[in-house]
């Protein structure tokens, strides 16, 4: 198992500090494995498998998410696999449903989000199905000018570099 490096962020200050705002936190259960940080080796995306993780969204947080969002909360996604796990439970509708058991979901740019407005994430390897999914996010130009950025700055990368907060770009139909 991996820890997923964006928690890794959140001390004891912090999180206190976010309940002192009034920000509501609800956890969910999620087994990461080392395959969430594999290269993608293929030419074609449609060609990669993406590896299995479990999670478990209890019928409780998926109640006080869709609480939150009904009365016009944003819905923060505290890493790349939390966010699948939530993408993964959401229905078309935009709620959020209980979940328990495996997600292969693989987010690349084109992917319609339904439920996580900002994602907070570390900065994340070339070709990798994480930068994908930021990418998928947040937008690919935005992403390729934050990434030049952080180059350009000496930003620390990968599990236990320097975090990053993004907003969900827009859709136009």
């Amino acid at each position: 198992m991996a820890a997923p490096p964006a928690g890794l962020h959140f001390t004891p200050e912090l999180l206190a500090a976010l309940d002192a705002r009034g920000v509501q936190r609800v956890t969910l259960t999620l087994h990461v494995g080392a395959g969430t940080f594999l290269p993608v080796k293929v030419d074609d995306t449609d060609d990669h498998r993406m590896h299995f993780e479990h999670g478990t969204v209890t019928a409780e947080a998926a109640a006080a998410i869709n609480a939150a969002r009904a009365a016009g909360g944003r819905v923060t996604a505290i890493g790349t696999t939390s966010l699948r796990l939530l993408e993964s439970a959401a229905a078309e509708d935009g709620t959020l449903q209980a979940f328990d058991g495996a997600t292969d979901i693989f987010i690349t740019p084109g992917y319609r989000f339904r439920i996580v407005d900002r994602l907070m994430t570390n900065f994340h390897l070339p070709r990798s199905t994480l930068f994908m999914l930021v990418c998928a996010f947040s937008g690919m130009e935005r992403m390729h000018q934050a990434y030049a950025h952080a180059i350009a700055a000496g930003y620390r990368f990968y599990s236990y570099g320097d975090a990053s907060l993004l907003e969900r770009a827009e859709v136009s139909d």
